[in-house]
């Protein structure tokens, strides 16, 4: 399996810079962690099947957006739960901006890669919450108070996509293995 740390925020941004992607490295990472929740293809040309760009390239090997990858699959299958977001180490408008980016990331790349699956009633009020978190915006008269809150809705997005990766990829491998 592969290493499980995230590459640090400022080298996915420079390979998205590189091929030219609209996403910021909050939203790539969302929308690759929908796809593996949702059960999406593990396979190199990942980048095009999870922005929806079959133009894109695979990424490089042991380039940022491999190491990316490779991280985040480790860390969904964690079973002790090392599942993390990538988010700026920035002031806490910032994090929370890039928060509700990652949301739409991962609603994106979750919707794509779904397909049908069945989910949990916990599951769909996963979800639910993570569309909402997604369209939410960061009041721009905040104090810094909203540290505690952002670190708490951080724990809850992660035990979220935990949740949604269990539905649609751990349960039916369990399931498979029982047949």
């Amino acid at each position: 399996m592969s290493d499980n740390r995230l590459p640090d925020w400022n080298e996915v941004a420079q390979a998205a810079d590189r091929l030219a992607l609209a996403s910021t490295p909050a939203e790539l990472h969302g929308a690759l962690c929908g796809w593996l929740a949702a059960g999406g293809a593990d396979a190199p040309d990942w980048l095009a099947q999870v922005l929806a760009n079959p133009d894109l390239p695979a990424p490089q090997p042991g380039d940022a957006l491999d190491r990316l990858h490779g991280a985040s699959l480790a860390q969904l299958d964690d079973p002790a739960l090392g599942f993390e977001l990538l988010l700026p180490e920035t002031d806490v408008l910032a994090r929370a901006e890039a928060l509700f980016a990652w949301c739409r990331g991962f609603l994106g790349g979750f919707g794509l890669a779904v397909q049908g699956k069945a989910l949990s009633d916990e599951g769909q009020e996963a979800l639910r919450d993570l569309a909402s978190l997604a369209s939410a915006q960061v009041a721009e008269n905040d104090d810094g108070s909203d540290e505690q809150a952002l670190v708490e809705i951080e724990e809850y997005l992660r035990m979220a996509v935990l949740l949604l990766h269990a539905d649609c990829v751990l349960a039916p491998r369990h399931r498979q293995r029982l047949h």
